[in-house]
Formats: structure tokens, sequence, C-alpha cells
């Protein structure tokens, strides 16, 4: 169980390094589409490839955030709840956006499958094959429909969850 755990929590981590790199080649094409603006050149597709970028950092970093506690979550309602009434609202909201990434991650995969089955290319200049940024996306809601689950059994076998909060988070400020 120890190596599972490690393993997912790799994953989450590795998730999230690829998303901050995603946001690290926004930056560099953002740089290379103003240098070329500035010597008369043209970059085409750098709005489609930064546009790719950001679904993809989007995605890949939502189990990452999920698991440092950096989603919204209502906690001012799960506080004011008995410590049963919390697990049994968490469970549930575990639950249901578990089922919800799932039904996204197999129509999701659908839709990568058929954009590469029919060879789909972007309407810009990049010319991209869609299934290429749209795996990136995919990749991203199955680590999260993964992290999701993982609270969810977490929850329903050990009677917490996987969430924790950074150590500055909860650090008081002056």
């Amino acid at each position: 169980m120890t190596q599972i755990r490690r393993a997912l929590d790799a994953l989450y981590l590795a998730a999230g390094v690829m998303a901050a790199l995603c946001l690290i080649a926004i930056l560099g094409l953002i740089v290379l589409q103003m240098l070329a603006r500035w010597t008369g050149e043209v970059f085409p597709g750098a709005p489609e490839y930064a546009s790719y970028a950001m679904a993809a950092a989007s995605f890949l970093a939502f189990a990452n955030a999920l698991n440092k506690g950096s989603h919204i979550r209502v906690s001012i309602v799960l506080n004011a709840l008995s410590p049963g009434a919390r697990r049994w609202l968490d469970a549930f909201c575990f639950a249901v956006g578990a089922a919800v990434m799932w039904y996204f991650v197999y129509y999701g995969y659908r839709f990568v499958y058929w954009s590469w089955k029919f060879k789909d290319v972007s309407q810009g200049q990049d010319r991209t094959l869609l299934w290429q940024p749209q795996s990136l996306m995919l990749a991203g809601a199955v680590i999260l429909a993964i992290a999701l689950t993982d609270n969810l059994v977490s929850l329903l076998f050990r009677g917490q969850n996987r969430i924790r909060r950074d150590t500055v988070d909860d650090a008081p400020s002056h």
C-alpha cells in the first residue's frame, strides 16, 4: 500500500511540475511573439500554442492543487457540522466530483480519439493536430479523477481525506 501511496503522490507532483513547465512555455511564447513583432517578423500560431499550454497547465495542476488544499472549499459549512456529518458531506462531494470527472474523462477520451482518427487540425495558422494538445488536457483530467477517487477511498477507509494545507498557509500573518 505504501508503494501505491508513493506512486500516487509522485504522479500528483509530476503533474504539478508539468503544469509549471506549461506556464513557463506560455511565458516563452509570449516573449518570442513580442520579439517577433518588434523585429517585423511573424510567429504563426503563437497564440494558439499559448492557449494549448494554458489548457494543459490548468488541467495538469488540478490534482496537485486539490491535495495541497488550494481548491475552493466551503470550509465554513464543513466546520459548522459535527464530525460525522462533515465526513458524510465530504464523502458525498468527493463521490460526485469523482463521478463527474470520470464522466468527463470518458467523453474526453472519445473526443481525443475522434480528433486523432479524423486527423483534425486547428483553425489557426499553426495547423496543429488537435489530438496532441487535447491529450495533455485529458491526462490532467485523468489525474484529477484519480485524485478525487483517492480522496474518496481514503475518506471512506481511513476516516480522513488526503487534502493537506501547506504549513505556510497555516502560519499566522503579522
